[in-house]
């Protein structure tokens, strides 16, 4: 196997490792969004809870496209798939942010 070859075979796990473990995180979260710890106890919490679950679900759809992608292209042309995954990563913080941030509101009001 060539140097380039081998590049891009490590480039693709390593992008569908950090894309799983974003999946395992997400799964976590939106498990502990569904607890009854996590229930909405204002109108304007029960708005930002029905967002929270529309995004994740919207993240695991995206996230299932991207892996499909990835498995479907060949080593030398997931490079064109990085913005993509940056985006995406990008997303998965700011999902994460806004998850925590509902976190923290439910508990001040508990």
């Amino acid at each position: 196997m060539d140097p380039i070859s081998e590049n891009s075979t490590y480039q693709k796990h390593e992008l569908l490792i950090r894309m799983e473990r974003n999946h395992e995180v997400i799964q976590r979260l939106s498990k502990k969004l569904c607890s009854y710890t996590c229930e909405p106890k204002c109108p304007s919490s029960f708005e930002k809870y029905n967002d929270l679950k529309r995004n994740f679900k919207l993240f695991e759809k995206y996230q299932k496209n991207i892996m499909d992608l990835i498995h479907r292209k060949k080593a030398g042309a997931v490079q064109g798939l990085e913005r993509e995954v940056q985006l995406h990563l990008k997303r998965f913080r700011e999902l994460e942010a806004d998850i925590a941030s509902y976190l923290l509101d439910t508990l001040e009001h508990s």
